[in-house]
């Protein structure tokens, strides 16, 4: 009897510590996103310049469903797709009655915030800078707290839907949306 329960308290005590476990590293994949193209997200500000129409030239937000609205031809959905990719779709949609030969220019104007959490001394969300590596992002954070690891930190990053997590160098590149978590070292 005693040994069942002993058992099954080892089963239960082995269920709760999968819960506990740490997170899996999945450096691969945040490698290989970092050369891919720019994808529009929520948050992103765009300047969209239509040639010749200054009434349709404007700065526009990307809002919480990924989409714009844009006169005449309302709303757009921008998620997921590269500027060069809208350019073609807002180009489609104009001339589908409304412009002979429509000529759009997209950049991104300002960039959507990345997060930074853990063992910095003001964690919060802050705006993307380009060129900005992980070293970057925690000196804008106020710099490390006193218990912080200062040799790498936790890179979360939303790859095809999913957010995938590494642990990286603090020369690491960081994008848009990014979240960091610098870990408490451990003595």
């Amino acid at each position: 009897m005693i040994r069942r329960s002993f058992i099954a308290a080892l089963a239960l005590a082995a269920i709760a510590l999968q819960g506990c476990a740490r997170t899996h590293y999945q450096n691969e994949l945040l490698e290989a996103n970092a050369a891919a193209p720019y994808l529009l997200a929520s948050g992103d500000r765009l300047r969209i310049i239509v040639f010749g129409q200054d009434s349709l030239s404007n700065s526009y937000a990307v809002d919480g469903a990924g989409r714009i609205s844009m006169p005449l031809i309302g709303p757009i959905d921008a998620f997921g797709h590269s500027t060069t990719q809208l350019e073609r779709i807002i180009e489609g949609k104009l001339r589908g009655g409304y412009l002979r030969e429509p000529k759009v220019s997209v950049e991104v104007e300002a960039y959507r915030p990345f997060f930074i959490l853990g063992e910095v001394i003001t964690a919060g969300q802050y705006p993307f800078i380009n060129g900005m590596t992980v070293q970057n992002a925690v000196a804008v954070a106020g710099g490390f707290g006193p218990r912080a690891s200062r040799s790498s930190a936790d890179l979360t990053r939303v790859i095809n839907g999913a957010p995938v997590t590494g642990s990286v160098p603090l020369t690491y590149p960081v994008l848009p949306g990014d979240t960091i978590t610098v870990r408490e070292r451990f003595f």
